[in-house]
């Protein structure tokens, strides 16, 4: 797969409880990383879990591994999404959020250079 998908992310109010609850169902190792909960699930793709403190506060979301966020972020927008989060930079890279036409948000992440 040419962009394959290479990380997801739980939106909660409640870290903790929501950290108990994916634990327990699934047996997640999960590590506490500042503001976030990371969640290794045994397989490719890496998740974690966060409090955001605004809204949206529950939501799930991918991420989709490009090589350029803002081209692809100008693509979604030209084929008829929204951009909901512009390019940020994080230690790690760059990641961007985008609404499709039917109101889906997807994720985009750049490894850092």
């Amino acid at each position: 797969m040419a962009n394959p998908i290479c990380h997801f992310e739980i939106g909660c109010r409640d870290s903790a409880k929501t950290k108990e609850f994916f634990g327990q169902l699934f047996d997640w190792e999960m590590n506490e990383a500042g503001p976030m909960t990371t969640i290794g699930t045994g397989g490719e793709i890496s998740g974690h879990i966060t409090a955001l403190g605004h809204e949206p506060h529950n939501y799930t979301i991918f991420y989709v591994k490009v090589d350029d966020v803002k081209a692809y972020l100008d693509k979604a927008v030209m084929l008829g999404g929204k951009m909901l989060v512009p390019p940020i930079a994080i230690p790690n890279g760059i990641f961007a959020w985008f609404a499709d036409p039917e109101g889906n948000t997807i994720g985009l992440f750049q490894d850092k250079k």
